[in-house]
């Protein structure tokens, strides 16, 4: 049976979840209030991770199970492992791969991106409006 760290980290691979963990890093540099929001989306790569570990394995528990395993070998000075298992939530990641499988949640996900991305777009119209108002009293 395929390990749960070894097809996590293919997920990580696969989904490039460097790149989207990297721009939230630079975005919470940019801006500190987004730190908690850095956390979450590190805690939720890792758990897209083990969900994905899921679906080759076949079995929740068995997931579960390595991920608990691997968090206990964590700690151990040989051999050192680069897997993070200490700041990423192991124990609420053990109890949502115990509980049921989570919605998909793919619309919801669309409908809050494009509602984001139809904000962004009107601020940016109002700035450029405000701007335009602006521009004869700054000549």
């Amino acid at each position: 049976m395929p390990s749960r760290p070894k097809n996590a980290a293919r997920a990580h691979l696969t989904h490039r979840h460097a790149r989207l963990g990297t721009a939230v890093t630079l975005a919470a540099a940019a801006n500190p209030l987004l730190a908690p929001v850095r956390h979450m989306v590190a805690f939720l790569l890792e758990r897209w991770a083990d969900e994905q570990a899921t679906v080759v394995v076949g079995d929740r528990a068995s997931t579960a199970r390595a991920l608990a395993r691997a968090a206990l070998t964590a700690g151990r000075r040989e051999p050192p492992h680069g897997l993070g298992f200490t700041d990423r939530a192991v124990s609420r990641r053990i109890a949502a791969l115990q509980a049921s499988p989570p919605p998909h949640l793919w619309p919801l996900a669309a409908t809050v991106l494009a509602l984001g991305a139809l904000t962004a777009l009107g601020a940016a119209d109002a700035t450029g409006d405000l701007l335009r108002l602006l521009e004869p009293s700054l000549a």
